[in-house]
């Protein structure tokens, strides 16, 4: 049985704050606002692995309104909703995500990302797709009020061997 989620996260940039995408600090006069570290590739894809397994997302395990996750890494959230993944009995075979953000440029901390990624979901490399992406200036993203993750994720049943 091959299962797939999606997941999407959307946060504000502010001066001041600290950017952190797939667990890699972003030099930028700017961060992003956000209960934990505000990590939207992390998010995305957590909510895009707890979907393909039929598990919730992310609010229902580290919800915003609960403090003891204030400033937490998400590199932990992705480490928990993984076990709760394999848990159920799921593989998983493949991550893709995309950034859209308009500034700054990010091919430079792409391979860190996806390493990160692999490292905290216990997967090979080759298994995690990080690609980034502008708006061409246009909307609020391209006006560098924002930024957000799409994410895609596709499970297996550990006993079928389809990720192999």
């Amino acid at each position: 049985m091959i299962r797939t989620g999606i997941g999407y996260d959307v946060h504000q940039l502010s001066k001041g704050e600290t950017l952190v995408i797939g667990g890699v600090e972003i030099p930028a006069p700017f961060g992003s606002l956000g209960h934990s570290d505000g990590d939207g590739l992390i998010h995305a894809l957590v909510d895009a692995l707890l979907g393909a397994a039929s598990l919730g997302d992310i609010g229902q395990f580290f919800p915003s309104e609960n403090d003891i996750w204030e400033g937490v890494s998400s590199s932990h959230f992705l480490t928990d909703s993984v076990k709760r993944v394999r848990g159920a009995g799921f593989e998983i075979c493949n991550v893709d995500t995309t950034i859209i953000l308009q500034k700054p440029k990010l091919e430079r901390f792409i391979s860190q990302m996806k390493y990160n990624l692999a490292v905290s979901m216990k997967v090979n490399e080759s298994m995690v797709s990080v690609k980034a992406t502008t708006t061409d200036y246009l909307g609020v993203i391209g006006a560098g009020k924002g930024w957000a993750v799409q994410a895609i994720a596709t499970l297996c049943k550990n006993d079928d061997h389809c990720c192999s």
